[in-house]
């Protein structure tokens, strides 16, 4: 588009409410963020309003928008292939699944493409199912593995419930951290508690009818939730003493959000399946990824892997996330996210001490959330899956102070790219500052 044809914010907003639906929310109410370009840590509007992107947009970004490095990357690859039909072979294709290979923990080795995190969820459990000729899968309540029709239903959390009923031999399980953390105050009690529970389910469901279990390794948009101490390893072995695959998604937590490659690192364990997304182009281009360890891969060596689509091994997805690998490596991207989580942490904590409606916040690596509290009980701001005018007033002010993130049930998330600055971050966590402001009138005491 020419200088002379620029289009504004309002005609941007109003064409694309008229003609293009938005996810998750009906289309009427929606109010959408005009964005004409972005570079680094910030996003801008068609009328120059400069937006910091306290979120990686969908947690995504992870090194920050508009790399020259990728983009160079990108237009080499457009002028070389585009597209060949997923029979064949190519230099990008052979590059990531010998890098992956290198980069993944243990011996996940072997790598199917995708468009996508949902559909390598998909992937997965169609390997796992597979594999282990088994059908039944375990996920969590708290929990989102995609918006497709099976990773809608391996989702536990209420955007699940409009898509029901959907595919069979979903058994969802309680979290170890229950969204009333009510299991004990102790890890170690907390992992022994529900480890037993899990075990006991199992016993339930019948082992050998389960598959796989799927869990996000940090928990994402339902809480930014850690494993608690041990938990990770005993459910490793749990499922092993079964013969029950293990699948991690790391759509959100990988490639380097948690401050490790992948978050299964913190607890030293592999899984069976890991899959990825996001991060992995830090979504410059879609593509995603199902990673199986070698056990696996020997099998569909010998045996057809039913399944497939058009855009498998997609040329410019793979170069743009080869691309998107230097960057990280060379930029130092994962050890960023390690050094500032100290920072985040130091900033969370003083929110609480200045704002009676700031329950706490964590953080693992730049993977952050911070709680809101409507009395000094600890009762949320808003309810689960439900809004508040608190919460209403928080989200308004963000954006009147050109910070964008999201604001999700009585939580806001504080996810920025893994190139943030230690200045920049505080500067963030400053503005974070004053929108509290608006909260305090609905403090009740």
């Amino acid at each position: 588009m020419s200088n002379t044809s620029k289009m504004g914010s309002e005609e941007m907003i109003r064409l694309c409410k008229e003609h293009t639906m938005y996810t998750w929310a009906a289309n009427d109410a929606v109010s959408p963020l005009p964005v004409e370009r972005a570079e680094g840590i910030y996003l801008y509007t068609p009328d120059g309003e400069r937006i910091l992107d306290f979120n990686s947009q969908l947690m995504s970004v992870n090194i920050g928008h508009g790399h020259p490095h990728v983009r160079a990357a990108m237009k080499a690859q457009i002028d070389q292939l585009l597209y060949a039909y997923p029979g064949t072979a190519t230099e990008p294709r052979a590059r990531l699944g010998q890098k992956l290979a290198s980069l993944v923990p243990g011996d996940i080795d072997t790598f199917f493409f995708t468009l996508g995190g949902a559909e390598a969820n998909e992937n997965a459990i169609r390997a796992a199912r597979l594999y282990t000729g088994r059908s039944k899968i375990l996920s969590r309540y708290r929990s989102y593995h995609g918006g497709t029709n099976l990773t809608m239903q391996l989702t536990g959390d209420p955007r699940r419930w409009a898509n029901e009923p959907g595919s069979p031999g979903i058994v969802r399980v309680m979290d170890p951290w229950p969204y009333t953390f009510s299991w004990a105050e102790d890890e170690a009690e907390i992992t022994a508690r529900h480890l037993t529970y899990l075990e006991e389910v199992i016993q339930y469901e019948g082992p050998n009818t389960i598959a796989a279990m799927i869990i996000e390794t940090v928990t994402g948009t339902n809480g930014i939730l850690r494993p608690p101490a041990g938990w990770l390893q005993g459910l490793r072995a749990l499922l092993d003493k079964y013969g029950i695959l293990l699948i991690c998604d790391e759509v959100m937590a990988g490639f380097g959000r948690t401050g490790k490659w992948f978050a299964f690192e913190h607890s030293e364990i592999v899984p069976d399946i890991v899959t990825m997304a996001k991060g992995l182009t830090s979504s410059y281009a879609p593509l995603g990824a199902m990673g199986v360890r070698r056990k696996i891969a020997d099998h569909f060596a010998k045996n057809v892997f039913w399944g497939g689509l058009t855009y498998n091994s997609h040329a410019l997805g793979l170069a743009t996330a080869l691309a998107v690998i230097e960057v990280m490596e060379n930029e130092d991207l994962v050890g960023n996210a390690a050094r500032l989580e100290a920072v985040m942490r130091q900033e969370m904590a003083k929110l609480a001490e200045r704002h009676p409606t700031v329950r706490g916040g964590r953080a693992i690596g730049l993977f952050g959330m911070v709680d809101l509290q409507k009395n000094s009980k600890g009762e949320p701001l808003a309810p689960y899956n439900g809004a508040s005018p608190a919460m209403a007033a928080l989200g308004k002010r963000f954006r009147e102070l050109s910070l964008f993130t999201f604001v999700r049930w009585g939580s806001f998330m504080c996810n920025p790219p893994l190139c943030i600055t230690e200045d920049e971050l505080r500067g963030a966590f400053a503005i974070v500052d004053e929108a509290l402001l608006v909260t305090h009138p609905y403090f009740e005491g």
